[in-house]
Parts: C-alpha cells; sequence; structure tokens
C-alpha cells in the first residue's frame, strides 16, 4: 500500500467537524432536511415579496384592484403569484438543494395521472355532499336561493369556471408545498409519520390566517391535511391528493355554498347553516367541525378501495428514504 493509498483512507476516515455535522447530512453531502426547508421557505417568501412590489409598480387604480384580496381580480392574481413562487421556490430547492429531479416528488406522467386527478376529485365530491345532506337532514342547513335564479346563466357559469380555475391553482400550490416538499423533505430527515404529523400541523396553522380561523380550525385543517398525505402515501405520487383537494375546495364552496376554509366565495347554492357550530363549524366552514371526522373517514375508506401504485413509479418510489 503506497503513501497516496493511506492518505486517502485517513482523509476519508477523518472525523466531521462540528459545523458539517450540523449543516450536512451524514449519509451524503447535501444539507440536512431542516436547512433545506428553511431556504425553500425563506426563497418563497423572497418571491411573494418580489410578486408584490411588482404589482404596485402598475398604475394605481390596477394595483389596487390586483391586491384586493376581496375581489375577483385579486383572488385570481393573488392564487397564480401563489402558484409561480411556490412552483420556482420548489424546483429550484429540489434543483440546487436536494440533488433530486422535481418531478421524483410525486409528479411523474403516467396513464394514471388523469386516473388519480379523477377519482380525487369525485371522491370529494362524495364527501362535500355526504356533509352537504347531513346537515340538511338534522335540519342544520337550509338551502335560501340558487345563483340562477338572480344571475344570468352565462354569468354563473362563467363565475363557476373562474372558481374552478382558482381552485385548480390551489391544489396545485397546497399540495406541491406541503405534501410534496415540506412532507417529502421531513421525511428524510426523519420518518414518514413523523413528516406527515408535522407537515400536516404546518398546513393547518397556514391557515390562521383566514377569516373566522381559530385552533379548533387549525386542528381540522391538520385532519385534513393527513387525509390528503394518506392520499400520496397510498398512490406514491401527488395526483390523487391534488384532486382531492381541488374537488373539496370546488364542491364546498362553490356547489354547496358552504364558506372554504373561512372564505366566501361563489356559490350555485345560498345556504343557512344554523346547527352547532362544534359540529358544522360555523362561519369556517366543515373543516373547522366535528361532521369533518365521518366525512374524512369515508374517504380513507375510498381512496383504499381506489387509489393504488401504478407500475411505472415503482422504479423511482418517492417515498423511499432520500
Amino acid at each position: 500500500m503506497n503513501a497516496g493509498t493511506d492518505a486517502t483512507i485517513s482523509s476519508e476516515k477523518r472525523p466531521r467537524t462540528f459545523l458539517q455535522r450540523l449543516l450536512f447530512s451524514p449519509r451524503e453531502h447535501r444539507l440536512r432536511a431542516g436547512w433545506r426547508l428553511l431556504i425553500q421557505t425563506i426563497l418563497l417568501v423572497v418571491l411573494l415579496i418580489l410578486l408584490s412590489l411588482g404589482a404596485l409598480l402598475l398604475p394605481a387604480p390596477f394595483a389596487a384592484r390586483l391586491l384586493n384580496a376581496s375581489s375577483l381580480p385579486g383572488i385570481a392574481v393573488a392564487e397564480v403569484a401563489e402558484l409561480a413562487a411556490v412552483t420556482l421556490s420548489v424546483w429550484l430547492a429540489r434543483r440546487l438543494l436536494d440533488h433530486r429531479p422535481f418531478a421524483a416528488l410525486g409528479l411523474m406522467l403516467s396513464r394514471r395521472t388523469l386516473v388519480d386527478l379523477a377519482i380525487g376529485i369525485g371522491i370529494s365530491m362524495v364527501m362535500m355532499a355526504s356533509i352537504f345532506f347531513a346537515e340538511m337532514s338534522l335540519g342544520w342547513l337550509t338551502v335560501t336561493g340558487r345563483a340562477w335564479n338572480v344571475l344570468a346563466w352565462q354569468d354563473v357559469g362563467l363565475q363557476t369556471l373562474i372558481f374552478l380555475g382558482v381552485f385548480v391553482l390551489v391544489g396545485w400550490s397546497e399540495e406541491l408545498l406541503t405534501r410534496g416538499y415540506h412532507l417529502q423533505t421531513i421525511a428524510s430527515g426523519l420518518n414518514l409519520p413523523a413528516a406527515l404529523v408535522i407537515s400536516s400541523a404546518i398546513f393547518g396553522a397556514l391557515h390562521l390566517a383566514n377569516p373566522h380561523a381559530s385552533v379548533v380550525a387549525a386542528i381540522g385543517i391538520l385532519v385534513a391535511g393527513l387525509f390528503l398525505g394518506y392520499a400520496y402515501v397510498r398512490t406514491g405520487q401527488l395526483w390523487m391528493s391534488i384532486g382531492l383537494h381541488i374537488g373539496w375546495n370546488f364542491f364546498e364552496g362553490v356547489v354547496f355554498g358552504f364558506p372554504v376554509s373561512g372564505l366566501d366565495v361563489f356559490h350555485l347554492f345560498s345556504t343557512r347553516v344554523s346547527g352547532p357550530e362544534l359540529w358544522t363549524g360555523g362561519p369556517f366552514g366543515p373543516e373547522a367541525g366535528l361532521i369533518l371526522l365521518p366525512a374524512t373517514l369515508m374517504g380513507v375508506v375510498l381512496v383504499r378501495l381506489l387509489g393504488r401504485r401504478s407500475r411505472q413509479y415503482e422504479a423511482a418510489d418517492p417515498r423511499r428514504p432520500l
């Protein structure tokens, strides 16, 4: 054995410094999961600030409309900005920090992609319909109006399509961030069960800024996050989770007239909820009520029955330790 080989072996066995242990993964030369998550979050915030500043450079009347979160243009622009910031920050983090392909987060395209999206939307429709008819049968909910009785049909169709588009953007952004980057990055540093709980808790905390939010509402969103995380675990991809998220918001708000996590949106049916807030969730919507639990249990059973792994996903299982 020559001197060069001895030096190489000695270098490989050299103990890591405290700073190296603090910053880098013990298994490979990349930052630990917590640092990667922190940098991605900072990048996301910076991108959102830059996009907001960009809107302020527009003429004042346009900027006021675009930054008005309660107006339809403001809602649409906010969701487009969020989609751009989330997607770019996650893509950069995967490329520069994780050294993993973006698609390996659970965005691989296959013949199952549209099927999983459709199944997710269909399951959420069944779940929300069960909440609607349960509250109606118990006398907790009354239909007070229908959109087509006060608006022209073309306006009803346009508003429905606009909010469907908004909820598609929301489903992509929130699932890519929470069940995509948050869950899977935390899992790479800890384990999958802990990552499910922590990422769902973050998901709940992010909704505390919504109107009528409370600790109970945040816990309800946490439960919803666990359910959405289960769809990812079951299928190995994000498509069903995205479909569930899109469908839940759309059927909850637009079709059945509930608040969407405290937000009032266009609805086909106007409703008045008078049941016990502990069960109905009150002005925040079903996510803050106990009625969420049986609906979620039904959803878990349906995901278990209808969700399955595709053989095309097996070669690049995104749930394996990173």
